[in-house]
């Protein structure tokens, strides 16, 4: 099995609350930003740029409290992304300093149509295709002691 190298964010503000983001044409399905890293790029050189592709947020309005993973999950139905079977991902949670202004789901190649903050203990998994389900239950564990 190959899995494609990737970072995913969850950004938390001064309130305790985590950011999650509704993918674009996919009422319902909110997830924290993520994407791959690229060749050459360091986890957090990744991290810095999936946020500011993806939602707008610039560096200087983050920063990284810890680091957990790698986190796998698979396709699923033997299908394959790009030569990969699945994603390893690097979880970072970081502390939000800026405003919902610095929050853009309208990037030059968006992946978000709305974004939110909740409680932890407030994610539902049922906004996750199965697939990813796992990895956000170990993840929520691991970050927050929540179990969802």
């Amino acid at each position: 099995m190959k899995y494609r190298a990737n970072v995913a964010a969850i950004l938390r503000n001064a309130g305790g609350r985590i950011l999650v983001c509704e993918r674009l044409g996919v009422p319902g399905a909110w997830q924290f930003p993520q994407g791959g890293i690229d060749e050459g790029e360091t986890p957090e050189q990744a991290l810095a740029r999936e946020l500011w592709e993806e939602i707008g947020v610039v560096a200087n309005d983050f920063r990284v409290l810890s680091r957990r993973g790698p986190y796998r999950y698979v396709f699923g139905n033997g299908r394959t992304k790009k030569g990969y079977h699945g994603k390893e991902q690097l979880y970072f949670l970081c502390k939000y300093t800026g405003d919902d202004s610095g929050i853009k789901v309208e990037t030059e190649h968006p992946e978000f149509q709305d974004f939110r903050w909740i409680m932890p203990v407030d994610f539902c998994i049922d906004w996750l295709p199965e697939m990813k389900r796992e990895v956000y239950r170990q993840v929520f564990a691991d970050f927050f002691a929540v179990t969802i």
